[in-house]
């Protein structure tokens, strides 16, 4: 039977489902702003850099002069490990969770990718990593693999959770230094060109674009993430800006400001903020999708020169003192639920599988936030989209968003999740 001929069933699966938003802060780190350091269980001298959220709600980062790997939970107990790691090998710039439920980690003086289980056990890989490269920044791929940065060689690094590597040059610019690297909102890897004054876009089969327009000419941009807003953000070390660039390449550059700001490290914020260490300032910064921004810096230690920052599963920042060999926590003070309203329209529908264009979801958001779209059969996704959501009222053709054309005969399930709050529907295609 033709797809066109096929008769589809909606119907409204429950009502607006809400959460009640993220996890409330610790009560010593509620108010906006609160700071609190913690040095228990951090060598001295180890100078933490990288930090990300792990799988066992606790917080991971890396000790670059210390060649050790730390964990430290929402409490602020700290465990750290070596075994495994060799000596000298400088992990620091890049950690993150793993698609295999691990944390996987760079190694810029070792020249390797390093992966370390919730447990503590360290694996290391160099196989198929050109020697000298200074592997840098790492992430998770939207294709299940790792993707990291060789600063040194000029390469993307691809690696699989079994530790095959692929290296991709084409298309990279000669001396462009590439530093940290982020998964985009477009299903592409994003990465800051720190030598080359550029922002690289590289898709999963290996092909390279460079943005320099717009770009401050030796603003050195290194670390990057993607934001609410569906744009991807990025700390320029040299010219004292973070910036911001559109999926189709348009940047925005926008001045910290102080003196000797050298913002580092950048986040996505649980309050639909960025949030960025300024190491040279000993302070932690805020910048809204709009580009306001504001700085923090009582309860920062001088001298601490704050450099990583990641969301925690508590609901606050936490982030790095390389100087000071100390972990940081911030507070982004209470956070509302994302979601004013949610609904479908129509609500319900009976018509041929063509007309499924006419499937909507309509949302109005109180920030911008992350807007997730899944397709599911017997609770599993078969299909799935992330875009920005932005503040105000939202409308999106679910049927474009997840192909639903041309399905065969069976049971759906279409999902909507924003941050605070979720809707489905049953969808039945004869």
């Amino acid at each position: 039977m033709r797809a066109g001929r096929r008769r589809a069933l909606l119907a409204v699966g429950g009502a607006l489902l809400l959460t009640g938003g993220p996890a409330s802060p610790a009560p010593a780190a509620s108010r906006l702003g609160t700071v609190t350091e913690f040095s228990a269980g951090v060598s001295p001298g180890s100078g933490p850099y990288g930090i990300t959220a792990g799988p066992d709600r606790a917080l991971w980062f890396v000790e670059f002069n210390g060649d050790r790997i730390g964990r430290i939970t929402t409490h602020g107990v700290v465990s750290e490990f070596s075994a495994g790691l060799s000596p000298a090998s400088a992990p620091g710039f890049g950690i993150t969770r793993g698609p295999d439920r691990n944390l996987w980690f760079t190694e810029a003086a070792g020249g390797r990718v390093g992966r370390i289980t919730p447990a503590g056990k360290i694996t290391e890989f160099s196989a198929g990593i050109t020697p000298a490269g200074l592997p840098s920044g790492i992430t998770t791929g939207p294709d299940g693999n790792l993707w990291f940065t060789e600063a040194q060689n000029d390469r993307i690094g691809r690696i699989t959770p079994a530790g095959k590597v692929t290296e991709y040059s084409s298309g990279i610019t000669k001396g462009s230094g590439p530093a940290l690297i982020t998964r985009g909102p477009d299903g592409a890897l994003w990465f800051g060109e720190f030598m080359g004054s550029r922002i690289g876009r590289i898709t999963t089969q290996g092909r390279v674009t460079e943005f320099s327009a717009g770009v401050t000419p030796r603003s050195m941009p290194a670390f990057i993430v993607t934001g609410a807003d569906g744009n991807v953000w990025f700390t320029q070390e040299g010219s004292g800006e973070v910036g911001r660039i559109t999926p189709k390449g348009k940047v925005t550059e926008f001045a910290v400001g102080g003196s000797n700001p050298d913002p580092d490290g950048i986040t996505a914020g649980p309050d639909g903020n960025l949030w960025f260490s300024i190491r040279g300032q000993d302070s932690i910064g805020r910048i809204t999708p709009h580009g306001r921004i504001t700085r923090f810096s009582t309860g920062i230690s001088p001298g601490s020169a704050p450099t990583g920052i990641a969301s925690g599963p508590d609901g606050n920042l936490w982030f790095t003192e390389l100087g000071g060999s100390r972990v940081g926590r911030i507070s982004p003070g209470p956070i509302a639920p994302a979601v004013r309203t949610l609904r479908l329209d129509p609500k319900s529908v009976r018509a041929s599988a063509r007309h499924l264009r006419r499937i909507r979801a309509r949302f109005v958001l109180a920030r911008a936030a992350r807007v997730t779209v899944r397709l599911q059969r017997a609770g599993h996704t078969l299909r799935r989209a992330r875009f920005g959501g932005h503040r105000g009222r939202n409308l999106i053709s679910l049927t474009r968003r997840l192909h639903l054309h041309g399905l065969r005969r069976g049971r759906y399930a279409v999902v909507v999740s924003v941050p605070g709050g979720s809707v489905h529907v049953r969808l039945l295609v004869r």
